[in-house]
C-alpha cells in the first residue's frame, strides 16, 4: 500500500517537474483549458522517469529474491547455510534501512517541491492532476505489457516445433529481463 501511495506521489512531483515556461505559456494561449495533444510527450516523459525510480524503489522493499535464494539452498543442516541465512538476514536490513531512508528523503523533497510549485503556480493545479493522473494510469497499464508479452512468447514455445521452442523461450526470458 506504501508503494502504491509512493508511486501516486512521485508520478505528481514528477508531473510538476515536467512544468516550464513553455508549458506555462501554453495553458495561457488555451485560456486554461487543457490540451492533451500538447501534453502528451511531458506525460511520457513523467511516466518513464516515475518507473525508473518507482523500480529502484521496489528493489529496496521488495525482499522475495533473497527467500528465493535461502529456499533453494539444498544443504539445510549445515555451517554454509547457517551462514548463508546470516548473510540474507543482513542484507534485508540493509536493503530496509535504505528503503526507509531513502523514500523519507525523497517523499520530504516532493512535499516540499509540490507545496511551493501549487503555492506559486495556482492556475496550473488542474492542469498537473490531471496530467499526473494520466501518467499514474500510465504506469499502472505498463506492467500488464511487461508481464503479458513474455507469457504470449512462453505460450507460444509451448506450442511450436521442437526447433522453435528454444528461441521463442530464450526471446521471452530476454523481454522479461527488460
Amino acid at each position: 500500500m506504501f508503494l502504491f501511495f509512493f508511486y501516486f506521489t512521485s508520478d505528481f512531483t514528477i508531473n510538476a517537474l515536467f512544468f516550464s515556461d513553455s508549458t506555462m505559456h501554453r495553458i495561457y494561449e488555451d485560456k486554461g483549458s487543457f490540451n492533451f495533444i500538447y501534453q502528451i510527450p511531458q506525460i511520457i516523459y513523467s511516466t518513464f522517469l516515475s518507473i525508473i525510480i518507482s523500480s529502484i524503489i521496489k528493489y529496496l522493499s521488495l525482499i522475495g529474491n533473497n527467500i528465493i535464494d535461502l529456499k533453494k539452498d539444498k544443504r539445510k543442516k549445515s555451517k554454509d547455510f547457517d551462514d548463508k541465512i546470516k548473510n540474507i538476514y543482513k542484507k534485508i536490513k540493509i536493503k530496509f534501512v535504505l528503503f526507509f531512508v531513502v523514500t523519507l528523503c525523497i517523499l520530504i523533497f516532493f512535499w516540499f517541491y509540490i507545496t511551493c510549485f501549487c503555492g506559486i503556480y495556482k492556475n496550473t493545479q488542474i492542469h498537473l492532476i490531471k496530467d499526473s493522473v494520466i501518467s499514474f494510469v500510465l504506469s499502472l497499464v505498463y506492467p500488464f505489457g511487461t508481464f503479458l508479452l513474455p507469457g504470449i512468447f512462453r505460450k507460444l514455445a509451448l506450442n511450436a516445433d521442437k526447433k522453435d521452442k528454444k528461441i521463442l523461450y530464450k526471446f521471452s526470458q530476454l523481454l522479461e529481463n527488460i
